[in-house]
């Protein structure tokens, strides 16, 4: 291996990999060097475990941190994190982040949903973060209440993750939450670190990649071939940094293109497009390729219709 290119000669690491050697069969480094254990929900086998020595804590933090301030996050900022804290790596992940750049946490989890527009108000919140849908449905409590997050609420910035965010599903956003809202999305997985591989920033043109961290390709799910720049396909992540579970060529599922064109913002990061599925979604229907984000944008175009939708095939 003398090149980036050359990464194309090894092997794949896919999630069952993961499974097969649950739970710490993959690690690098002995138990007691580990800081935190994470899982995945493990809904369809065993959960995939993920470890962290303090070097990785300390670079995960890096990345959280750089990704929430390209989305806006700023020190003076109040930021409630509606993710569901424990083993899932969303929460705590950009709890670190936000909390090493100054930012006051407010760790509310998730549900009681009268309770955490309270909070809201009442602290003055300005940063949510959450998934796509459940700050729609945070912004449809607060109306049954009597509050108009337009005006009785602070918040200005959203950073929106764990869930594919579409065009519609962010404009649909806006309509409760305000035009003004910035919403930016950001992209991790926990086999990868979790939260912290890629965001936006307020140019909305893709997701920044922590490249120092992470070595990103592109290739044919079906072939494995590696594809150009501009292409859509699989992202497949090689993680350069980590110590405890350092995964090479790791299938993460996922459809993207990459871009290498520097940015309005200034950052010269390699850029990921929104995904717009799994290559594990992906439906053939009379040989044509369908991802449930195409038929997401349909639905969430037609005025009155919620963004929640069933698929019968």
């Amino acid at each position: 291996i003398k090149t980036l290119s050359d990464l194309a000669k090894l092997p794949f690491v896919t999630k069952q990999d993961l499974r097969d050697n649950y739970p710490f069969g993959l690690f690098a480094v002995p138990k007691d060097e580990l800081l935190r254990i994470h899982a995945s929900s493990g809904t369809t086998g065993k959960p995939t475990v993920v470890g962290y020595t303090k070097g990785d804590m300390d670079v995960w933090t890096e990345c959280v941190s750089r990704i929430a301030c390209a989305g806006g996050a700023k020190p003076t900022d109040v930021a409630q994190i509606c993710f569901g804290y424990g083993m899932f790596t969303g929460a705590l992940g950009l709890h670190y982040g936000l909390e090493n750049i100054g930012a006051t946490i407010v760790p509310s989890s998730t549900g009681n949903s009268e309770k955490q527009l309270m909070y809201m108000k009442d602290f003055g919140t300005t940063l949510l973060v959450a998934t796509p849908s459940y700050a729609l449905r945070l912004a449809e409590v607060a109306r049954e209440i009597g509050i108009d997050p337009k005006t009785d609420l602070n918040v200005k910035i959203g950073l929106v993750g764990s869930e594919l965010l579409t065009d519609a599903m962010r404009d649909e956003m806006h309509k409760y939450w305000g035009e003004d809202m910035l919403i930016t999305s950001n992209y991790g997985m926990s086999e990868l670190m979790g939260p912290g591989v890629s965001g936006e920033c307020e140019h909305l043109c893709g997701m920044h990649i922590n490249e120092d961290f992470f070595i990103p390709e592109i290739i044919n799910p079906e072939t494995g071939e590696v594809l150009p720049e501009g292409e859509w396909g699989e992202l497949v992540i090689t993680c350069i940094r980590k110590e405890a579970l350092p995964l090479i060529r790791y299938r993460t599922r996922d459809i993207t293109k990459l871009t290498y064109e520097p940015c309005a913002c200034g950052r010269t990061t390699c850029r990921m497009a929104n995904l717009s599925g799994r290559s594990d979604d992906m439906l053939k229907i009379r040989g044509v390729n369908v991802f449930p984000s195409q038929i997401e944008e349909v639905v969430l175009s037609v005025d009155g219709l919620g963004p929640h939708y069933e698929i019968v095939v």
